[in-house]
């Protein structure tokens, strides 16, 4: 039976736990139970389902940075939004982020594409569905996800005060609503995929976000981790 146990940062837990017992998350988890007896491939792994509330408490989120579907090719998602394993190959979308960041800000681009490292600074990589059927993208855009990352959103938004929300491409601005920018830093750009025609790029969130968090007095991100 998945998520008998979930496992993620004690915070995101007990704010979340109303959600967990929702009929609407118990009808989602009945939903993956069956396409995982019935012999279809979900991503990511159970285990890495919830990597970005593991890898970054509620108390650290700095930064929120949205993706919409988690890969859907082997080996890719890994439950951080634009992130795969260091033996995958770079995929476009984060390749011209990594452009970005060298041009907005002089650090090195990685050579690898795990933003793990983001996520331990206090970068929130959260996609609005958290698992995908293989090969099959947004295939399970309709069955609770996008309610329940919502909820995420808007507790980050409720119970933080000065988080940054990078919000790239329409999908991710039409979660502008639920963040309250009376007390939170909006910044919105293209999607960085390719078929925007490089509209991603001058964008400069990644040095803006860094002045914001100096100002805040708080520890800056090193983007080329």
């Amino acid at each position: 039976m998945i998520f008998e146990n979930i496992d993620i940062d004690h915070a995101w837990k007990r704010v979340l736990n109303s959600q967990f017992e929702s009929e609407y998350f118990i009808a989602l988890r009945n939903i993956l139970n069956e396409e995982i007896e019935s012999g279809k491939t979900i991503y990511p792994q159970e285990s890495l389902i919830f990597n970005a509330f593991k890898l970054t408490p509620l108390d650290e989120v700095k930064v929120v940075i949205i993706g919409q579907d988690p890969y859907h090719n082997p080996g890719q998602a890994m439950g951080l939004s634009f992130s795969v394993p260091r033996e995958i190959r770079v995929p476009p979308s984060l390749k011209n982020v990594y452009k970005e960041i060298a041009q907005n800000t002089g650090d090195q681009i990685p050579e690898h594409g795990d933003l793990t490292g983001w996520a331990r600074q206090g970068v929130f990589l959260l996609n609005a569905m958290l698992t995908v059927e293989e090969k099959k993208p947004g295939s399970h855009k309709k069955i609770g996800w996008q309610k329940f990352t919502d909820s995420v959103i808007s507790t980050i938004s409720d119970k933080k005060e000065g988080v940054i929300f990078m919000l790239w491409g329409r999908y991710a601005q039409g979660k502008k609503p639920l963040i309250d920018i009376r007390k939170h830093t909006v910044l919105e750009a293209a999607h960085p995929s390719p078929m925007a025609r490089n509209a991603f790029s001058g964008c400069k969130h990644f040095s803006i976000c860094n002045n914001i968090l100096r100002l805040q007095g708080k520890n800056v991100i090193n983007w080329s981790v």
